[in-house]
């Protein structure tokens, strides 16, 4: 039986064509097509700067870097995602500090960001859990108040709309992910959209080893001389990856518009079924990377696997990030955030991608309903 993912990548013949075309050229990595699709990316975002990278904790990595995170600050973010969120404030040497979510977005909770400011407090990272975007006016106003800088990862969430702007041109930085469970795909590969030209220029000096062509010294030793200038990283996103991401970006609301249905259709359908649907922001539009529904926690392993059984593959997302192993080893052993366990002992992600076809969403939706039936 062949397996519905919950989510996967959408490869069209024009995307194979796209990278195809770009195997030809002359630059696989470190040529025009970068720009390209960071112009493409910003424009569709309604952004100035955007800049391209190797993945989305390689995006996540270069936001906390530019803005000097480093040991004693600290970063205010969520537990309920994936590890890269809260692991690359400790790649500078800063520290996580976990508020819990609200119970109806499972987005981070803006009063418990209030809770956990301290003078040590650098910075707010939100994440826009399955696509639906967080309280911006809330954690904007925190931020002001406070004088903190807010990184928003939106690696769930390329296409979301929050008060009629698309998320990516709201705050200081925010970062995307190209993974090929996402709504879009540059296999892997990620973006960092800014509107400060001061931090652009950092983060473009940081995925690139931090070195630099500066005028007079190419006067001085020659053409081909370039200097380190700063501590970076080879954080580069290829011309054939970046070729692709072009190709994919075209078609992004078609993508969208494929998984908002899908909502949709489990909106109107999984009602009334002693679960917990997903709630929907009068003031927002979700860009819809996950379904999660909540079922009853002493049923939730056993739903997983029959789904499996079925041929539906369900994923759970997340294991809050300070229970994994490393985190208890340094020093997160005694933090506790009620919603994102009760979240997490509950949650179960159903199927949403482009691929999904009307008689897998009817098989879908056919299986469910005679699942939870019986709980």
């Amino acid at each position: 039986m062949t397996m519905i993912p919950y989510s996967t990548q959408c490869i069209e013949q024009e995307d194979i064509q796209a990278v195809s075309e770009a195997l030809k050229k002359e630059y696989l990595t470190g040529g025009p097509a970068v720009n390209e699709f960071e112009e493409a990316a910003a424009s569709y975002l309604g952004v100035k700067y955007a800049v391209a990278v190797s993945s989305g904790t390689a995006a996540l990595h270069a936001a906390c870097a530019v803005i000097g995170i480093h040991e004693g600050d600290e970063v205010i973010t969520s537990p309920n995602t994936w590890v890269s969120s809260a692991n690359a404030v400790l790649y500078c040497g800063g520290k996580p500090v976990f508020a819990d979510i609200d119970t109806e977005t499972y987005n981070i909770n803006p009063d418990e960001i209030e809770k956990k400011i301290t003078a040590r407090t650098k910075a707010i990272l939100p994440v826009h859990y399955a696509g639906e975007p967080c309280d911006m006016e809330r954690i904007h106003k925190i931020a002001k108040a406070n004088h903190l800088v807010v990184i928003e990862d939106a690696a769930h969430a390329i296409g979301a709309i929050y008060k009629g702007n698309k998320i990516g041109s709201l705050s200081d930085m925010t970062i995307f992910s190209f993974h090929p469970v996402k709504q879009m795909t540059t296999c892997e590969g990620g973006m960092v959209t800014t509107n400060n030209e001061e931090l652009y220029e950092k983060l473009k000096l940081f995925r690139a080893y931090g070195m630099i062509k500066k005028a007079e010294k190419v006067i001085e030793e020659g053409p081909w001389f370039s200097e380190q200038i700063s501590l970076g990283y080879n954080y580069r996103l290829s011309d054939v990856q970046c070729a692709l991401g072009i190709s994919q970006i075209k078609k992004i609301d078609k993508l969208l518009d494929r998984r908002r249905e899908i909502a949709g259709v489990y909106d109107r359908e999984l009602q009334g079924y002693g679960i917990v649907l997903p709630k929907r922001s009068l003031d927002s539009v979700s860009a819809c990377h996950l379904y999660p529904i909540q079922v009853k926690a002493d049923k939730r392993k056993e739903l997983y696997m029959k789904f499996r059984e079925a041929g539906i593959g369900v994923g759970v997302h997340y294991y809050p990030v300070y229970k994994n192993a490393y985190y208890k080893e340094i020093g997160y052993d005694s933090i506790y955030c009620k919603v994102s366990e009760d979240f997490y002992a509950r949650e179960l992600s159903l199927p949403i991608h482009y691929k999904i076809t009307d008689n897998d969403l009817d098989y879908i939706l056919e299986v469910s309903k005679g699942f939870l039936q019986q709980y």
